[in-house]
C-alpha cells in the first residue's frame, strides 16, 4: 500500500470520481441544452430524469460514506475508552473522530484532549498527528 500523510491520505474512487460522476453530469447538461433549445414535454422529462439520476448517485455516495463514518466513530470510542474520561469522549465530534482515526496509539488520547479543548478541526488534528497510521480501507 502506498504511504499515506496528511497531505497524500485523499482516496479517489474511480467508478464515482472519473467514470459516473462526469458522464451523469455531461448527460445531465446535454439533456438541459436539449430542452432550451426543443423546449417540449418530452426534453423536460429528460432533464428531470438526468438531474434524478445525478442526484441519486451523489446521495448514494454519501450514504456510504455516512456508515463509514458511524463506523470510525464506533472504532475510535472503543479505541480511546480505556485512554480517555468518557465526559471527553462524549464531547468529540463525528469530524474530530474521523480525523483521529490517523492518529497513532501513543498519540491519539492527547490529540483528542487538545480537540475537544482547543475545539479543533479536521485539518488542525491531521496537521497536529506526527506518527501517521494509514486508513486504506476508506472508499
Amino acid at each position: 500500500m502506498p504511504e499515506q500523510s496528511a497531505k497524500s491520505h485523499t482516496k479517489w474512487d474511480p467508478w464515482f470520481h472519473f467514470i459516473l460522476a462526469p458522464i451523469l453530469l455531461a448527460n445531465f447538461f446535454i439533456a438541459a441544452k436539449h430542452m432550451w433549445s426543443y423546449p417540449a414535454y418530452t426534453t423536460v422529462v429528460a432533464v428531470v430524469l438526468a438531474a434524478a439520476l445525478v442526484a441519486m448517485l451523489f446521495r448514494i455516495r454519501i450514504y456510504a460514506l455516512k456508515v463509514q463514518d458511524r463506523l470510525i466513530r464506533l472504532e475510535e470510542r472503543l479505541r480511546l475508552q480505556g485512554q480517555l474520561p468518557v465526559e471527553q469522549i462524549a464531547a468529540l465530534t463525528e469530524s474530530q473522530f474521523v480525523a483521529l482515526r490517523f492518529a497513532s496509539d501513543a498519540e491519539v488520547a492527547g490529540l483528542a484532549a487538545k480537540a475537544v479543548a482547543g475545539k479543533w478541526d479536521q485539518k488542525q488534528i491531521k496537521a497536529a498527528i506526527q506518527v501517521w497510521r494509514p486508513d486504506h480501507f476508506r472508499v
